[in-house]
């Protein structure tokens, strides 16, 4: 049942959340925001209420910065900077800065939803040319090696790292020569390392494993702030962000604070991404288990090679078993495991916060319901 009064509400009236996004949160960083939500240590207000030019949201910012730098190793080649509209507006900030006025097409290696949405919006902008797409399979599978074909001399190559309605996850980085390599790391940012010098671009909304809607990150070599023209409108240029160090107007100020609050959680309880990766790893195997072992009652979408360790998507014998599987599930306080309407079946969101015993729970219920089906 919904808790109505809230003076009762405790750690034991949460339930697992496997929603794609937003989606849950570390349950420290949680309290500490609780804790402090009144007023920030030394401070005297809330972190809802300080100006984004006090010394308060100065510590804020540069601490978020610097956490997120040491995470991700990032150096002197790369600027880092914190945007608002998610990474369906970087979309469209991509090509407007990297592809307007480039001789060059820009790339797209199509390997599922966010990766066709992404191509549409680089079309107004200049010339385009799809290096790969997997929708002949509903995008089930990976480019195999060679089945990548660049044009020549692009202006950049964009991936998806990893697809959140299919459930499909890049291994390793795609060889793109020496073309910028455009990465949306929206849905595995954070997840695990990633290299990158290798990158030309990484873009990433927080609300999957980084903190709450709000804010992206955007993580851009600095010789590329050079492509942007003097033609953009000014907050849909990179140069503007720089300059201002992330503040040419508002910025969301909360989502910063939670952002700064996963990285420390990250790095001092989790004991870094390499170990995040390994707890990831670890949590989806669980799930994967399961579906390998179950004689075909549960399908999975991905190929095996492919499988996101962030988002594990599979079908169940018919759409009404499906349904019955996930009455049952919320009932047990597994909730939002629907799948994806283009994919149909279920969808596990398997972030960095979702704790073992969540993924536990789903994996003896999955294996109590086939069991009772085909008893």
């Amino acid at each position: 049942m919904p808790v109505t009064d809230r003076s009762f509400v405790s750690v034991a009236d949460r339930v697992f959340n496997f929603s794609p996004g937003p989606a849950v949160l570390p349950l420290e960083v949680l309290e500490r925001a609780r804790d402090e939500l009144l007023a920030l240590p030394g401070v005297g207000i809330s972190v809802l209420e300080i100006s984004h030019r006090s010394p308060a949201f100065d510590k804020i910012l540069d601490e978020t910065l610097a956490d997120l730098k040491g995470l991700l190793g990032i150096g002197d080649s790369h600027e880092v900077v914190f945007l608002q509209g998610g990474a369906s507006q970087q979309f469209s900030m991509v090509p407007m800065n990297l592809l307007r006025g480039q001789s060059g097409a820009a790339d797209y290696v199509v390997t599922g939803t966010w990766g066709a949405t992404a191509i549409k919006e680089a079309r107004r902008e200049g010339k385009v040319h799809v290096a790969w797409d997997g929708a002949s399979t509903n995008y089930d599978r990976l480019p195999a090696a060679g089945e990548i074909h660049l044009s020549e001399s692009p202006a950049y190559v964009h991936v998806t790292s990893n697809e959140t309605i299919q459930g499909v996850q890049w291994k390793h980085d795609p060889d793109v020569g020496d073309a910028p390599l455009v990465c949306d790391c929206s849905s595995d940012f954070l997840s695990r390392p990633i290299d990158v010098a290798k990158h030309g671009l990484i873009y990433a909304c927080a609300q999957k494993n980084a903190g709450i809607a709000g804010v992206t990150a955007v993580i851009i070599r600095k010789d590329l702030l050079e492509r942007s023209r003097d033609d953009l409108p000014t907050m849909l240029d990179y140069r503007t962000h720089v300059k201002n160090g992330s503040r040419p107007n508002t910025p969301p100020v909360f989502a910063v604070y939670i952002l700064g609050l996963v990285c420390r959680w990250i790095r001092d309880s989790v004991g870094g991404l390499e170990s995040m990766a390994r707890h990831n790893r670890a949590k989806a195997k669980l799930i994967y288990d399961v579906l390998d072992t179950s004689g075909g009652f549960y399908t999975g979408h991905a190929k095996p090679d492919c499988r996101s360790e962030m988002n594990v998507t599979f079908r169940l014998p018919d759409e009404a078993t499906e349904k019955e599987f996930v009455k049952g599930a919320t009932a047990r306080g597994l909730v939002d495991l629907k799948g994806h309407r283009s994919v149909g079946g279920i969808r596990a969101s398997i972030y960095n916060a979702m704790p073992v015993e969540g993924v536990e729970a789903l994996r003896d219920y999955m294996l109590e319901f086939q069991h009772a089906r085909r008893a």
